[in-house]
């Protein structure tokens, strides 16, 4: 089985050549730069290894715009994932499993995403569209298909995809939505008309959000990452080439990732606001130092360091020293 190794550069990466080593019949490359302008060739691989845990997932699928052979998502030990959902301890078994041929492909939809007429990269979770300042309205048309269905004034509006439902759409009231349903959620974020709820659309639908209007310049956020400036029009779509997962029987269960979802929507109910926003930015910012937590979040350094208390002590989130420096300590999610 030929075996590409996606984004080497990881903390975990030289476990998972070792491992790899160790497993008759695999020949392994390694792919070094994850850009298509440079040119990415996948042909001729039967499985891509991905590590970095969910944001290595969505980094590589933003940056493969390609159809991809089926990926395995590898996430580090003491941590949990919910794209990437083989713990690299657990690797070895899982790939002995996949060489006797016990696994399943499953194929999830991408959104196409063109802002103002220019296409971006695809998303695996969510479009969000919202004002560049915080506590300040958006005004905009809802289209889909080309017919009006409203015109509203929120906080922003979220576009996801089954996979993102339990994402940021879910934390703004979204329903939770199997993998498997063709479908894709539209979730406006506290608007201002109470008849303005979540609303599903067949995945064959175009989804169109124009006549933008705010006083301050608004921005689509690509899962949770990339932000691009939007003047007048997002259009959202079913992407061309669905992004194939390798499931393993035992390692890769739908309802195990909804069951952990639900366990922490539960639990954030009783949260300080702090927390939850520390949550929220580190799930998707990725791993963060205290200082950049500070920056992103606005919030008085004090207040970061006991929402970081709070978390660490309910388990939600681990601290270890930067590989760059051992005196910086580094904040990244355990769920």
């Amino acid at each position: 089985m030929n075996v590409l190794l996606a984004l080497p550069e990881s903390s975990i990466a030289y476990n998972i050549r070792e491992t790899m080593s160790r497993v008759d019949g695999i020949r392994l490359s390694i792919l070094e730069n994850l850009d298509e302008k440079q040119g990415i060739d996948l042909k001729g691989f039967d499985l891509v290894v991905v590590n970095g845990g969910d944001k290595g997932i969505l980094k590589y699928f933003h940056k493969v715009g390609i159809d991809s052979p089926p990926v395995l998502g590898v996430y580090e030990e003491e941590s949990t994932g919910f794209l990437a959902q083989v713990d690299v301890r657990d690797l070895l078994n899982v790939l002995r499993m996949i060489m006797s041929g016990r696994y399943k492909v499953e194929e999830v939809t991408r959104l196409a995403v063109e802002v103002d007429g220019r296409e971006h990269e695809p998303v695996l979770n969510d479009v969000a569209l919202f004002p560049s300042k915080s506590a300040s309205l958006i005004e905009y048309r809802l289209k889909v298909n080309g017919e009006d269905v409203w015109h509203d004034r929120s906080d922003g509006l979220i576009l996801s995809t089954p996979v993102g439902s339990t994402a940021y759409s879910l934390s703004a009231g979204g329903p939770i939505v199997l993998r498997n349903a063709r479908v894709f959620l539209v979730v406006p974020v506290n608007s201002m008309d109470i008849t303005r709820r979540p609303l599903i659309v067949s995945d064959d639908s175009t989804v169109e959000v124009g006549d933008i209007i705010s006083r301050y310049k608004c921005e689509v956020v690509l899962d949770g990452g990339n932000r691009v400036t939007v003047k007048n029009t997002l259009r959202c779509y079913r992407y061309r080439y669905p992004a194939r997962l390798v499931k393993v029987e035992g390692y890769s269960s739908a309802s195990s990732v909804i069951a952990k979802k639900v366990r922490l929507a539960e639990d954030m109910l009783g949260m300080p606001p702090s927390a939850k926003l520390v949550l929220k930015t580190l799930e998707y910012e990725g791993a963060l130092n205290q200082r950049e937590l500070i920056t992103k979040t606005m919030l008085p350094a004090r207040t970061v360091r006991l929402a970081l208390n709070h978390l660490i002590m309910k388990g939600y989130v681990r601290r270890r020293a930067s590989l760059r420096d051992a005196r910086e300590k580094i904040y990244e999610l355990r769920v």
